[in-house]
């Protein structure tokens, strides 16, 4: 499978933005980093998507084009011609240092104000822990989120952990600031409005608020012993229109003119999904707003509500099911019945490390080709070798100083925790490695320098192997037909004599396959004036 076939669609899409000589492969601006300049949009309505509804028309019917029975399949079509994704209102590839991967989106100046109280405007509550919408003394909004009182710190550090991971990945993602605060901090707004779990909407008042946060833990101990502790996610920027959806596109908005299935931010966050375990990956958890930027309104697309990740299912930890079996398993049901309660499935024995701040995650039984969602969306069950292989690089970017004071910024009081969830998403992080990394040369980051392509063995660099010997054949590259003609005596990675004494503007490609394996990678190349361009990456699965 090639990721040309793919960009033949996607610049498609795009031809009314862009100007490409027919019939050439490469432009001359290739590769290129962004999506278009989004155009004005009109208003567009707020739309909620129905829980129930979204988990039937998931599991039963199976909406959006399908990459089942597609022959060949269809590739992920917002990418550039190196196969990484385009920035754009869903995704920015972002080069961050440490210090700026543990801070994460937060900006300390934009944390909630605590120099004066914090007035409940909204309140809500779904199952067992309540939410309560505030304005702080600075006049900004934020939705504080808590804990399950049988687990303190549980859903609140996992909030904080992935939202971090999720940005330095590349996503938008809300602000979470933790915060610890006494039941003085809050007073109720006027007309402040309450929803309870019965969806009746009263007036709320101080003794409200109070029974809420009964059902809160305190910290028993430490610097905030006796404090109420939460997650204040800052409201994020722009009109809210509601969850986007992993299939089709949104009616009304014309910058949204790839459909969701075939986007690889998309189709990768499956096994991003699988590394933070994060089971609830929805469209209810997600949010499109309106946003203006340089006089232009467009649609910016954001992942939120991370408390069912990592060992949380928000409300209470996690079920060894959860991760591993969707809610209807048909063919599990079917053969534990057969066996008459028998039949265990590979995650039923898994041995886990308990702590009530963390909820239930581990490793040992972690098989991100097995891991499922509550239930699955199109864009997760399109999701190709090269979408897998591209989330892979991703997560295995982060280094375990990156991991370990990420974790640590979730604040368990308990060391032990918080060494446990580092530990398992340093194993999950390498098993993703080893599971996608190794595929397609596992080789990366091509680039010419003192006359030789140079590239990252990426098996090597993360101890997966990769030492096997490597067979190089290069090629003259015709951008207008597509034809190449074998240089049977260029054998190395250095620049062959017709290479290097070529006129600017053609192009030449080098096909690497490692001994023994099948699948390759083809690096195009460009002569220029200034010296020598990674035009494009094609990799065979």
């Amino acid at each position: 499978m090639s990721y040309f076939t793919g960009l033949a669609a996607a610049w498609v899409v795009l031809s009314p933005f862009l100007q490409t000589a027919a019939g050439q492969r490469f432009r001359v601006d290739d590769p290129i980093c962004c999506e278009p300049a989004p155009l004005n949009i009109d208003n567009l309505e707020f739309r909620r998507i129905n829980e129930f509804y979204d988990y039937y028309r998931n599991t039963f019917q199976h909406p959006g084009e399908s990459n089942e029975h597609a022959s060949p399949p269809i590739p992920a079509q917002n990418v550039n011609t190196l196969g990484e994704v385009l920035n754009s209102a869903w995704y920015t590839n972002r080069k961050l240092t440490h210090e700026q991967i543990v801070r994460g989106p937060n900006d300390p100046a934009r944390a909630p104000d605590a120099s004066g109280p914090w007035t409940v405007i909204a309140a809500k509550t779904e199952g067992v822990t309540p939410g309560l919408l505030i304005r702080d003394a600075g006049g900004r909004r934020y939705l504080l989120k808590f804990d399950p009182l049988r687990n303190p710190e549980m859903a609140t550090g996992a909030d904080v952990i992935t939202a971090k991971l999720l940005y330095a990945i590349g996503y938008f993602v809300p602000e979470n600031y933790l915060v610890h605060f006494s039941r003085e901090q809050l007073v109720v707004g006027r007309d402040t409005k309450f929803t309870d779990q019965f969806a009746r909407t009263s007036n709320i008042t101080d003794r409200d608020v109070t029974e809420l946060l009964l059902r809160v833990p305190r910290a028993r101990r430490g610097p905030h012993e006796g404090k109420i502790r939460a997650v204040a996610s800052l409201y994020v920027p722009g009109q809210p229109i509601g969850p986007f959806k992993y299939y089709g596109r949104r009616k009304g908005d014309r910058n949204d003119f790839i459909r969701h299935e075939h986007r690889r931010e998309l189709r990768g966050f499956r096994v991003i999904s699988a590394w933070v375990n994060h089971h609830d990956s929805r469209s209810i958890n997600t949010l499109d707003t309106v946003v203006e930027e340089h006089g232009v309104r467009h649609v910016r697309h954001y992942l939120i509500d991370f408390g069912s990740t990592l060992g949380s299912a928000a409300t209470k930890s996690k079920s060894a099911r959860e991760g591993n079996a969707p809610l209807f398993d048909f063919r599990s049901a079917a053969a534990n019945f057969a066996s008459l309660g028998l039949y265990f499935r590979h995650w039923e024995i898994a041995k886990y490390s308990y702590y009530p701040s963390v909820g239930r995650i581990q490793y040992s039984a972690f098989d991100p080709e097995r891991w499922v969602p509550n239930y699955h969306n199109r864009a997760f069950m399109n999701a190709l070798p090269e979408d897998k292989f591209w989330a892979a690089k991703k997560i295995m970017q982060f280094s375990d100083a990156d991991i370990r004071e990420v974790v640590a910024s979730g604040e368990y009081s308990d060391k032990g925790a918080e060494n446990w969830v580092a530990e398992c998403l340093i194993r999950r992080r390498d098993i993703i490695g080893r599971t996608y990394v190794r595929q397609a040369a596992a080789l990366d980051n091509f680039r010419v320098a003192d006359g030789r392509l140079t590239f990252d063995d990426l098996a090597a660099r993360y101890g997966f192997g990769g030492q096997e010997e490597i067979r190089i054949a290069w090629a003259r590259f015709d951008n207008e037909s597509g034809a190449k003609s074998d240089l049977t005596s260029a054998t190395t990675l250095q620049l062959p004599e017709p290479l290097r004494t070529a006129a600017a503007g053609t192009y030449w490609a080098t096909t690497i396959k490692r001994e023994g394996d099948e699948r390759s990678v083809t690096i195009y190349i460009r002569k220029s004036a200034a010296g020598y361009e990674i035009a494009g990456v094609e990799r065979m699965w």
